[in-house]
């Protein structure tokens, strides 16, 4: 595997590449630098030419991904948190504008920037005992209208408030029902279902794929054209950001 980072890394299969994000510890959550190497490493990607499709997965088999590490943010200026969340949607940005299909395998839980992350993605293909979700509110962080818009679009407006809202993770089956996820499958049998996915996509033309890609992309344009030019604000309630994190932190282990 090679990658900007101890975090980040990709493989190369003929015309597939697997993104692999984490470590397998700390809930494969990523750093600021972590996410700047993935949106650098998609950036090379978007330049390859042979590339057919590629898989985004989670280190180890425990978690896809419960997004940023909160660690690094614990005590910190709340600009460094505004360069975090900004490095985070260049990230995600990478991966939407990527001119071939992109799956993400979501074995675990996908939480937060996690759950970002899997939706970027073309198409999700989940577990059955995966756990899917928005619960940031709860840190004080002040949901921005491109997290908003990537629930928005999979679910409609209806279910993306009742995710930000509540909070609630829901498993594969209920990801499917609500748009969340592509399809589910055993865990067991996750694998297979990935592999027969990038299979029937790399079967195809690769031009007719990549032009069905910016036929989809050309739809969402207006929406990620708004967002481009919307001011960001501030990232959190940085008050009581700093209170949830201590009293959270002082609870976890790097266990996961």
């Amino acid at each position: 595997m090679t990658g900007g980072s101890g975090a980040v890394g990709v493989q190369r299969d003929g015309g597939v590449a697997t993104v692999r994000v984490g470590t397998g510890r700390r809930a494969n959550a990523l750093a600021g630098r972590d996410w700047r190497a993935l949106a650098t490493l998609f950036e090379d990607l978007a330049d390859d030419p042979t590339l057919g499709a590629v898989v985004l997965s989670g280190a180890g088999g425990s978690f896809f991904s419960a997004g940023s590490d909160m660690r690094e943010w614990l005590s910190a200026d709340p600009a460094d948190i505004d360069a975090a969340f900004a490095a985070m949607e260049s990230a995600l940005t990478a991966v939407e504008r990527l001119p071939v299909p992109v799956v993400a395998r979501v074995r675990g839980t996908a939480a937060g920037a996690g759950c970002q992350l899997a939706c970027a993605c073309d198409l999700r293909v989940v577990a059955d005992d995966a756990r899917l979700g928005m619960p940031v509110a709860r840190w004080g962080i002040l949901v921005p209208p491109a997290f908003a818009a990537r629930i928005s679009l999979l679910t409609g407006p209806a279910v993306a408030r009742d995710l930000l809202f509540t909070g609630r993770l829901v498993d594969g089956r209920e990801a499917v029902r609500l748009g969340l996820a592509s399809s589910h499958v055993p865990e067991a049998e996750l694998d297979e279902a990935v592999a027969a996915v990038v299979a029937s996509i790399t079967a195809q033309p690769p031009a007719a794929i990549r032009a069905a890609k910016r036929a989809v992309d050309t739809l969402l344009a207006p929406v990620r054209d708004h967002l481009a030019r919307t001011p960001i604000g501030p990232a959190a309630d940085y008050a009581s950001m700093q209170a949830g994190l201590a009293s959270f932190l002082a609870h976890v282990t790097d266990a996961g």
